[in-house]
């Protein structure tokens, strides 16, 4: 039996109701939204009926807007999905521990190491593959196909999705292999297979451009350093290159290498002339993304021979800063003719690094572990009114909300421990520390602690 959602006509089912039919094979296409609990379960009943017991599922379905996540709303994310998620979590419940054959359900590779503006899809696919593997722990049927990008057929065949996808390293799987893969997958004892044609020496640099992945460091394919990817980065090269730029002077090497840097930006953005990148313009804005500043760090490399990182346009964010960064690599000298010096930057394994906190919040919070453990314990912040701010408690709350000067409530949110501020530590005379605002007190507390918890001598 062949399902869909409904109004969603499943492009070729005709052809294939009738391929299956000249095959031998009993074949019903019936349309029906499998995200609808009442249609899927009127569907199954029908099927229930039938000579033959229900023995395999397929859930294929899927929805992909190939949107950033700060750039989807909350409903195009949850059709996003919805899509996914939805059906198979209602066949699952719907059939409970009927056994069967055969419970396949179509995932992704964005499941299993993520994919950029692909959010959604890879949230939805995430879950049926633990779907898959609660199954498996009830001891049912289960298997997850997470797929590449299949060729001819698919999501990924449509527009210019399929060059994007090969220019960054993934290949379209041939139905015919892909269907190999899923006979192999089947006859197999594992619960979650990952089928993809992948050309890791291209992948794999733009995937890791911004931090490392543990997942792909055991691939030996994917562990390569960045000299062994194809990036020509030799001594000498380096000092041929290095031996004409030393015949010219400070401003002209400035300026070819700020031509060299435009051209191969121009040649990574696809432009044809390096005129169209401005040279003061951050690479962001110019459109650049992790494979095309891989792909412009290989055609410096290979014309400098310097070894340059995979982050290097997100160190130096703009042509010119860029270029006199490489002057500098090359020549080993400092800044010329009245340039400001260029940072380096450093490559770190996490965009942002906290290595120090504080804070304050009601509910006793104290310290960034006591927020933990109140967000953890799930913990009310609410209580009674703090009896150390020199309140009139007996006076300040009065049920009638025409009663002057009064509180029509007697609960809130309060921070524990402000009358303990020390304020002959902070060289504060009581009286003034009295007329502080008391956010300021609360704010010379956290800072020091803040320097402290760094290992920062606040002295």
């Amino acid at each position: 039996m062949l399902t869909g959602r409904r109004g969603l006509e499943a492009p070729g089912a005709g052809e294939l109701a009738a391929e299956l039919r000249g095959l031998g094979a009993r074949v019903t296409v019936a349309a029906c939204d499998v995200a609808d609990r009442q249609a899927l379960a009127a569907l199954l009943a029908e099927i229930d009926l039938a000579e033959e017991p229900l023995r395999a599922v397929v859930h294929a379905a899927g929805l992909d807007t190939g949107q950033a996540l700060a750039d989807l709303t909350a409903e195009e994310f949850a059709a996003v999905v919805g899509a996914k998620v939805c059906g198979a979590a209602l066949l699952d419940e719907l059939l409970g521990e009927r056994e069967l054959d055969a419970f396949v359900v179509f995932s992704s590779i964005s499941g299993i190491w993520g994919s950029g503006g692909q959010a959604a899809y890879s949230a939805g696919n995430a879950f049926v593959d633990a779907l898959v593997a609660a199954r498996r722990g009830r001891g049912l049927a289960g298997l997850s196909v997470a797929w590449g990008p299949w060729g001819e057929v698919g999501m990924a065949a449509r527009g210019a999705a399929a060059g994007e996808l090969a220019r960054r390293g993934l290949g379209a799987l041939a139905p015919a292999s892909a269907l190999l893969a899923l006979e192999s997958a089947l006859s197999g004892e594992d619960a979650t297979s990952v089928v993809a044609d992948v050309d890791w020496q291209r992948f794999a640099p733009a995937f890791t451009a911004l931090r490392s992945s543990e997942f792909f460091a055991e691939l030996p394919e994917a562990g390569t350093l960045p000299e062994q990817r194809g990036v020509a980065t030799t001594a000498a090269q380096q000092s041929e290159f290095a031996a004409r730029l030393a015949k010219l002077t400070p401003a002209e090497r400035e300026r070819q290498l700020i031509e060299l840097v435009r051209a191969a930006a121009a040649a990574a953005l696809g432009h044809e002339s390096a005129t169209a990148v401005e040279p003061d313009r951050a690479f962001k804005e110019l459109g650049f993304d992790s494979l095309m500043a891989v792909e412009l760090r290989n055609r410096l490399a290979t014309t400098t021979g310097l070894t340059l990182a995979p982050t290097v346009i997100f160190d130096q964010p703009t042509p010119v800063v860029l270029a006199r960064h490489l002057v500098l690599q090359l020549t080993g000298g400092e800044p010329e003719i009245g340039l400001p010096a260029v940072s380096t930057g450093v490559v770190v394994d996490e965009p942002i690094a906290i290595v120090g906190m504080a804070c304050r919040f009601p509910g006793g919070v104290l310290s960034p572990e006591g927020l933990w453990q109140l967000v953890m314990g799930e913990a009310d912040a609410v209580g009674p009114f703090p009896t150390d701010r020199g309140w009139d408690l007996e006076r300040l709350y009065h049920p009638d909300a025409d009663h002057p000067g009064t509180a029509t409530v007697n609960l809130g949110a309060f921070l524990e421990g402000v009358a303990d501020f020390d304020p002959a530590f902070f060289g504060i005379s009581p009286r003034e520390a009295l007329a502080m605002d008391p956010q300021q007190r609360l704010l010379l507390e956290t800072s020091w602690e803040a320097f402290e918890r760094a290992g920062v001598s606040p002295w």
